[in-house]
């Protein structure tokens, strides 16, 4: 039997409010609307934007947006300020790491958990971490960049890591750990530990003019739609070819919510049977 998953708003969307501006405008699906400032620091971040897919049912680790995981990425940014910029491996496993002990510490939620993506988009640099089956893709010179890898129990290496750790992959309604977890890497999930860990994998690429835009997607997107066809979409929807019939977002003129909710709505109609959560920010012209 599948493990039940915690349902989130299937589409988000950043937008700048001025491009000499510090301040962004996050936008959701149920009509929220928040207004975040991104505090400047030596490494000159335009934003952090992250995406969190809850496992086992309401209690799980929640909600994905602008703001998931955005405190702890301030602090152990504030605590390392001095060498984020030539360890971002470090900074991210801090920032994982201390979620993680969070949820480690509520003795109610230790059988759920939430697999997660981050990306924080720099000056110079794209930087993502992923932990479990979410995915990054950078849609760069009308090409599809994938920034992350998902962490499927029946990967190469991740296999060999569970089965030295003394774990075992069992195929139940598709590969999983102990027959259980359907990803091998995630925050919480404490009664799977050490065989499914919340260490993440970090990507860092170097910015570049031809960037167009990033997609942060749960697995819910990635079961059903490649990267490619993804970004087809997104690159479409931002030069105005496909456009969504929504009041919503036809009034705010925002083309990346626009592309992140009609990428959920295909996966939703090409049988995707998780639930669906999409970020699309727009990159271009952020490049100095």
């Amino acid at each position: 039997m599948k493990t039940p998953k915690r349902h989130s708003p299937s589409a988000n969307a950043v937008r700048r409010v001025d491009p000499d501006s510090a301040e962004f405008v996050a936008r959701f699906n149920n009509g929220r609307q928040r207004r975040l400032k991104i505090r400047k620091l030596k490494y000159t971040c335009q934003a952090k934007i992250s995406i969190r897919n809850g496992n086992g049912g309401a209690s799980a680790p929640p909600a994905e947006g602008p703001e998931g995981g955005s405190r702890e990425i301030h602090e152990e940014v504030e605590r390392r300020e001095s060498e984020v910029e030539g360890d971002w491996q470090g900074v991210m496993e801090g920032c994982f790491r201390k979620m993680d002990s969070e949820v480690a510490d509520n003795a109610a939620v230790r059988t759920v958990g939430s697999t997660a993506v981050v990306a924080v988009i720099a000056a110079e640099e794209l930087v993502v971490a992923n932990c479990g089956d979410c995915r990054a893709v950078l849609g760069r010179g009308g090409e599809a960049v994938d920034l992350s890898s998902e962490h499927k129990p029946n990967r190469p290496d991740e296999l060999m890591r569970i089965e030295e750790a003394g774990g075992r992959v069992i195929n139940w309604n598709g590969q999983r750990v102990l027959g259980v977890l359907a990803t091998s890497r995630s925050i919480g999930d404490q009664y799977l530990r050490p065989y499914v860990i919340s260490k993440p994998e970090v990507t860092v690429t170097q910015r570049s003019s031809k960037d167009e835009f990033l997609i942060l997607g749960s697995d819910g997107l990635w079961d059903v739609i490649s990267s490619e066809v993804a970004c087809q979409v997104v690159r479409k929807c931002l030069n105005g070819q496909i456009r969504r019939v929504s009041n919503e977002v036809g009034k705010h003129q925002n083309r990346a919510a626009e592309a992140a909710s009609l990428l959920a709505e295909i996966a939703l109609a090409k049988g995707s049977r998780d639930n669906t959560s999409v970020i699309v920010v727009e990159l271009r012209g952020t490049v100095t």
